[in-house]
């Protein structure tokens, strides 16, 4: 461990402040006294975990810390280091050790190497900042500024001009702001996740606490004075005793949580007395002393627990009609109080880092979508029955169990309606006052008006009804796998209908993506990192047969992303077999504009049969679903009808329904008959009423105001398709089958005005560029993606 305390004078080392702490009651009684505090922030550094960087070599993450006003505070300083492992590396993996920057304050840890993706880095350690508070200023009215960024030099660089290379620019910042509710006590986990290009996991926790530093003394003005309603001192009491039983609590609640017992009985047992009024403020000393041995050897808490309770109560002990004397002393005690407890989660932490890491983990996922409500907005809507070719259904527009949402003629663009939503919940978020108690991520808290407003929209099928039963693996299942999976290359898929396959074994999970039109197969990277994040040991396959390949024929492509992921589904079940067996299989998809069309051709093979049973989650991210029949972007239908003429695409001509004379035998109107959706679980379809690439309502799979007025073939051709595709979605199934559309408004005003904001480019490629929204949804329903 190293302890610092020369930055500041009133900076105690851990390691004397409970030896010196009985000592302050022996202290003769001031006339005036100054209470001094600091905030001592913990934070362990637990994991780096790398995603996909894209470059190997050097790494080192640097912390800093600073109030968010800072010209008017003492500056954070490092103040302890605890290494409590020896990292995970190899003698060539590392180099040097951690260091603290006196120019700065900074800490970096010890530099470290990436060589592949998904490698892990256990730094075990932890470093405590100190923040000195002001005279008689507690609690703090200005928040803290946590400070996270990622160096790198390339791996070919060693010795002096490696550690001179690390300091230069960071190639990737995070920061964190902690608010002044947190300042009084906070244990909380905090992942550092950069940026979309440096995109790696943290595990860190942050611990906060409000500790005493001293009692100093000053010539009295007057013997005995009486402390004043507004006193800055008793407000720094007041925030004392708030941290102390924050500290309790909190200690409380993870002994709970880990089912492992802290010893508090040192803190917790009922003394003889129980009244403040008690405590010698006389110069006794030896009263003092024997009063304060007492309190150490076991009554700690309840031995001013009444006393406490009474402070500002009626018929109890005000803390203004406390004298200096007494209020110094009280300060001590609380402080002393405080510093035990501080100890000795400090100590619990180190034996017990595991579960603890675990349990703020899990309390910080659940928390996720109370926090980000404030950019969502959630809505339950009836599902629409069939709709007639004399008009649309309304029951779209309504809510569950006849609550009415947001109307909308069919006359008015839906699109400029959901913008106009999600603009005028926007306004009111620039209204709010954001003041919790949580750790703030400045990507998101940093601006909130730049942030995505998603609109939630959750599909209520009345008509569904759910069954008993697990609908992978009934005996009838077993049966038919007996048959369809005779051949050598299903043998791990036919072991799944075995009993023992039932009892033990994982769930193989698999999450495949498909880019779209001209795309990458890494296009959807930032999607399956965070899918990632939220369940580590899923398999994931970025699919690349048709890279270069999205101009022809969607069933050629289609036939090739069918051959593909069976491909990679078998390997992935064979070797999971030889490794413990299959319990039950879940297999995903994410698509991207066409790439939902592909997947959806895909399904519709012969090859893929065996392996719609373990259809799980479908996410489409703005998705043709119901091609361009209907599409009202002149701009963008030019560049279509280009496409067409001068290079002949064939998809181009599918996805207008150019491709036959006859509507009824074009490529889509086929495709919609398929059985392509009614396998999956769920399925979310986002949508943005920005993207002029994909028509709104063939994203959502809703009618549109163009087809409700078209009473000629192409709007009954229209309307055969929807309903086709609604009825897969409607269709009845053994487990709840959970729909949504969300609908992401992306803040494109940062662009300007440009080709591509004209054309809606913009929100289409905003997808691919930005996480966020993938938070929101993904960590507000993790269910979906696990």
């Amino acid at each position: 461990m190293f302890t610092r305390g020369s930055q500041n004078k009133n900076i105690i080392p851990a390691t004397k402040r409970l030896q010196n702490a009985k000592k302050v009651f022996l202290l003769r009684p001031v006339k005036r006294a100054m209470f001094d505090t600091f905030h001592e922030i913990a934070i362990y550094i637990h994991r780096f975990h790398n995603l996909d960087l894209f470059q190997q070599g050097w790494y080192q993450i640097k912390i800093t810390m600073r109030w968010e006003d800072g010209h008017f505070h003492s500056p954070a300083t490092p103040a302890r280091v605890v290494q409590y492992e020896a990292p995970d590396l190899g003698p060539d993996d590392v180099l040097g050790v951690w260091r603290i920057d006196d120019k700065d304050n900074s800490f970096s840890t010890q530099p470290f190497r990436i060589k592949y993706a998904k490698q892990d880095v256990l730094l075990s350690v932890m470093i405590s900042f100190n923040l000195p508070l002001g005279e008689h200023e507690a609690p703090s009215a200005s928040a803290v500024i946590l400070k996270f960024e990622l160096m790198y030099t390339p791996v070919l660089e060693n010795g002096p001009e490696l550690q001179a290379s690390l300091d230069g620019c960071p190639t990737a910042v995070h920061e964190f702001r902690i608010p002044p509710k947190a300042l009084l006590g906070l244990h909380s986990y905090c992942p550092v996740y950069f940026d979309a290009f440096h995109s790696v996991l943290v595990d860190t926790t942050v611990h906060i606490t409000l500790l005493k530093a001293s009692v100093s003394s000053i010539r009295p003005k007057a013997s005995g004075v009486k402390v004043s309603q507004e006193s800055k001192q008793v407000n720094v009491v007041k925030g004392l005793v708030a941290s102390r039983d924050m500290l309790l609590e909190e200690l409380q609640k993870l002994s709970k949580a880990t089912d492992l017992a802290i010893d508090l009985t040192e803190f917790t047992s009922k003394p003889d007395e129980s009244n403040f009024s008690g405590f010698p403020l006389q110069e006794d000393y030896s009263k003092v002393d024997a009063e304060v041995s007492r309190q150490s050897s076991g009554n700690l808490l309840n031995g001013f627990k009444e006393a406490i309770g009474s402070v500002g109560s009626q018929g109890g002990r005000s803390l203004q009609s406390f004298s200096l004397d007494e209020l110094a002393r009280y300060f001590s005690l609380i402080g002393y109080q405080v510093l035990y407890l501080w100890n000795t989660f400090l100590k619990f932490h180190r034996a017990n880092k595991t579960k603890i890491l675990e349990v703020l983990h899990d309390t910080w996922a659940s928390d996720r979508r109370a926090e980000w409500s404030i950019w969502m907005v959630h809505s339950k809507v009836d599902m629409p029955h069939h709709y007639l070719i004399t008009g649309g259904d309304d029951s779209a527009y309504h809510g569950h169990r006849g609550k009415a949402q947001i109307m909308r003629k069919m006359t008015d663009d839906p699109a400029q309606t959901a913008a106009a939503r999600a603009e005028l919940h926007r306004r009111s978020i620039a209204q709010m006052r954001i003041n919790n108690r949580s750790i703030q991520d400045m990507q998101i808290f940093g601006d909130p008006l730049h942030v995505p407003v998603i609109i939630v929209e959750r599909v209520v099928n009345a008509l569904q009804q759910s069954h008993s039963g697990n609908s992978f693996f009934s005996p009838l299942d077993a049966k038919e796998n007996g048959s369809l999976f005779a051949g050598p290359d299903f043998r791990a898929l036919s072991k799944l209908s075995g009993a023992s396959s039932r009892q033990s074994g994982r769930v193989l999970k698999i999450v495949v993506f498909v880019h779209g039109f001209q795309g990458h197969h890494l296009d959807l990277r930032m999607v399956r990192n965070q899918w990632v994040l939220i369940d580590p040991k899923v398999e994931c396959l970025m699919s690349e047969v048709n890279e270069d390949k999205t101009t022809g024929d969607f069933r050629e492509m289609g036939l090739r992303l069918a051959q593909e992921v069976t491909s990679f589904v078998k390997k992935k079940m064979d070797k999971a077999s030889r490794s413990g067996g299959i319990k039950s299989v879940k297999l995903s998809f994410v698509g991207h504009s066409i790439g939902n069309v592909i997947i959806r051709t895909a399904l519709a093979e012969s090859i893929m049969a065996p392996f719609l049973k373990y259809l799980y989650t479908y996410l489409s991210v703005s998705g043709p679903h119901l091609g361009y029949l209907y599409s009202s972007n002149s701009l963008f239908n030019s560049g279509l009808w280009l496409l067409k003429k001068l290079k002949g695409t064939q998809c181009i001509h599918q996805l207008t329904f150019t491709d036959d004379p006859d509507l009824q035998n074009t490529f889509f109107y086929k495709l919609c008959k398929m059985k392509t959706l009614e396998h999956f679980k769920n399925i979310i379809l986002l949508s943005s009423p920005q993207d002029g690439y994909v028509p709104y309502h063939s994203a959502r799979i809703e009618t549109c105001p163009a087809s409700s007025r078209d009473f000629s073939k192409k709007g009954r051709v229209f309307l055969q398709m929807l309903n086709n595709c609604l009825d897969q979605i409607r269709a009845p199934t053994s487990e709840h089958r959970v729909f949504m559309r969300c609908d992401v408004n992306f803040d494109i005003s940062v662009q300007g005005k440009n080709l591509n904001t004209m054309i809606g480019r913009a929100a289409h490629i905003e997808f691919l560029e930005s996480d966020i929204f993938a938070k929101f949804i993904m960590w507000s329903f993790p269910d979906l993606f696990r």
